[in-house]
């Protein structure tokens, strides 16, 4: 099952670097997710010491009371992938943004990118592109009688 980050096209400029990562999580909510439960939307990485972790994704836990689907989960990574991830980060003005959750066989995974924060101006272009293009498709597809 995978799980996309619908924003982050829209919020970032992707840049194509990224990395594959490890969630810790618990045995409810490996089974949420590989039933396709999920939000990453609002969620966002923070560097925190010499690990990362993902903040405020919603994974739901089913069956479990008085939990929060918006906990913190470390990610396990390697220490030379958090601090080239890092570095690039402080270098180049980016945000590392979670872009889809997704299983390898048994394994839940992450897949990161380092993506440069869209201004205003650039999210409403984007906006009126798309909304011409989808006038044009309609123009020319082929009316059913």
């Amino acid at each position: 099952m995978r799980l996309f980050n619908k924003k982050a096209e829209f919020e970032y400029e992707l840049t194509g670097e990224g990395v594959e990562a490890g969630i810790a999580l618990k045995g409810a909510e490996a089974k949420s997710i590989r039933e396709g439960h999920g939000d990453l939307t609002q969620a966002f990485i923070k560097i925190i010491g010499n690990e990362m972790f993902l903040m405020n994704a919603n994974i739901p836990a089913q069956g479990i009371k008085d939990y929060d689907a918006t906990r913190s989960r470390k990610l396990l990574l390697h220490h030379k992938e958090i601090l080239s991830m890092s570095t690039k980060m402080k270098q180049k003005k980016l945000q590392i943004v979670p872009v889809r959750l997704y299983n390898k066989s048994r394994l839940i995974k992450l897949y990161l990118e380092l993506g440069r924060p869209k201004k205003q101006f650039e999210k409403k272009e984007a906006i009126k592109r798309k909304d011409i293009q989808r006038d044009i498709d309609k123009e020319f597809r082929p009316k059913l009688q």
